[in-house]
């Protein structure tokens, strides 16, 4: 086992930092306090935030990517999480059912109709500030 370099006077302490040099400033030592604090005052779940997080860097996504991609089914993720954030106002619809390209060459080449169009959604300005200030809260 390797020796220890800790000084005789910090061998009592409860706690004793590593030297800045190995470690600058750790962002996620109060994560947990700070997703708390950011739910109960906006009012929503911590599903909802770390759902939120995940798609913070999308510009939009379908529920087959989110579920493929977060690793739960195509169902459950809009049930559970995507359609309860609609309704709250933090994700919409980006690009909806009846509004497909006008350009003819995007029917052509895509296997996607106005019939078997998927729903794109995507973070509201509401939602990215929320997400926004979360990180904030981690500094």
């Amino acid at each position: 086992m390797p020796r220890s370099r800790v000084a005789k006077k910090r061998l009592f302490r409860d706690f004793s930092f590593l030297n800045d040099r190995y470690v600058n400033f750790n962002y996620l030592k109060r994560l947990r306090q700070r997703r708390i604090e950011c739910c109960e005052a906006n009012d929503i779940s911590q599903k909802f935030l770390e759902f939120m997080l995940w798609a913070y860097d999308l510009e939009f996504f379908t529920l087959k990517y989110a579920a493929e991609d977060y690793g739960v089914s195509k169902r459950h993720i809009g049930e559970r999480w995507v359609y309860p954030l609609v309704n709250m106002g933090y994700v919409y619809k980006h690009f909806d059912k009846l509004t497909p390209s006008k350009q003819m060459e995007d029917h052509m080449f895509h296997e996607e109709t106005k019939f078997n169009y998927r729903v794109r959604y995507a973070l509201t300005q509401k939602g990215r500030l929320l997400v926004q200030r979360f990180y904030n809260s981690l500094h």
